[in-house]
């Protein structure tokens, strides 16, 4: 089987690594997920990682008013290291080659992000996973994640999310909802569709990269997406 894609950024929320409790770290969930990663690799395809950190921190809204939120951001931002390193472990113990590269200094826990790094990494085989956000308060890892795959030239970023694509309205809340196939960054934006926050969805579009949001419940879905199944959303500058 030939992949579609040569080089991807995958984004997973910190709470999918939670499994149903939604907080703390379900190793066996993120086994699977890293499994299907894996699997990607075999196929030649170059996999950069942005994992976020609910799961442990989801910075202001866990500071409840009581905290200054650049602070609480911070405190955001190392939930992800924590997490990266977790899903780090379970690469490496399903041999696959990793590297976590943060986006301000950690010593001994992690290499600090350069473009140059990470593309040598990728080149070499390594996931590459990256931590910290973008190392600033007030954005988010969705940010991070249409950041760092536009420094890697990513060909698609994938959002594996507990839903299952782009819809026109709630589909919990609505049942006439409608779950779109392809649809354009223009139609997100106007219709305030939940996909990416703003500036995601707004450095995604000036960069030219689609996202594809797909269901991460079946990990496999992860290897689908990129051979090339539609089994979600591609958000693109004009739907084809």
């Amino acid at each position: 089987m030939k992949a579609k894609y040569q080089r991807v950024l995958l984004k997973i929320s910190g709470e999918a690594l939670a499994g149903e409790s939604g907080r703390g770290h379900d190793f066996s969930f993120i086994a699977q997920v890293c499994q299907a990663v894996k699997s990607c690799t075999d196929l030649g395809v170059q996999v950069g990682l942005v994992v976020g950190g609910g799961n442990i921190w989801r910075g202001v809204k866990d500071g409840g008013g009581r905290m200054e939120r650049s602070r609480a951001d911070q405190m955001g931002m190392l939930a992800t290291v924590i997490n990266s390193l977790a899903v780090q472990e379970a690469l490496e113990q399903q041999g696959q080659w990793t590297r976590v590269l943060t986006s301000f200094p950690m010593g001994p826990v992690a290499e600090p992000y350069s473009y140059a790094r990470a593309d040598q990494y990728l080149k070499e085989g390594a996931v590459v996973i990256f931590a910290g956000g973008t190392g600033n308060p007030y954005f988010s890892t969705d940010t991070a994640a249409v950041l760092r795959a536009a420094e890697i030239g990513a060909d698609m970023i994938l959002l594996a999310k507990n839903i299952d694509g782009v819809y026109s309205a709630d589909p919990k809340r609505d049942p006439s909802a409608v779950k779109y196939d392809r649809i354009s960054y223009d139609q997100v934006l106007a219709g305030h569709l939940q996909v990416m926050d703003l500036p995601a969805t707004s450095l995604a579009l000036e960069n030219h990269i689609p996202v594809m949001i797909f269901a991460l419940a079946d990990p496999e879905n992860i290897r689908r997406v990129v051979l090339g199944e539609q089994i979600g959303t591609i958000v693109e500058e004009e739907p084809s």
